[in-house]
């Protein structure tokens, strides 16, 4: 599978996502603190890490014995460049404007 489509892949499932969210909001955080609060198995969480961890949208680092992960916004810089950029931002921005405006600011 080509890096992209590993990306897209990852980035379809809105558990991994909302993993993505939580180290964006706080970086460099263990297997159990990401697993607080969330209804999903242990297990559940280490399988989309390591999805995450193929599309190479995290990276780990060992510390003593705890593994933190890391965010890599890299790749999604790639996809923006790719598949956004060269639809004219501004223009995007003032569509998805105008949609929020037409649902009533909904989000």
């Amino acid at each position: 599978m080509r890096d992209a489509d590993k990306v897209f892949k990852a980035l379809a499932d809105p558990s991994r996502r909302l993993l993505l969210d939580r180290l964006f909001e706080q970086n460099g955080q263990s297997l159990s603190s990401l697993c607080e609060d969330l209804d999903m198995t242990r297990q559940a969480v280490t399988q989309h890490l390591t999805v995450l961890e193929e599309a190479n949208l995290i990276t780990t680092s060992r510390s003593g014995r705890e593994k933190l992960h890391y965010l890599n916004p890299v790749p999604v810089y790639q996809v923006f460049e790719r598949w956004i950029r060269k639809f004219d931002v501004p223009r995007i921005r003032a569509l998805d404007d105008l949609k929020k405006k037409l649902e009533g600011g909904r989000r």
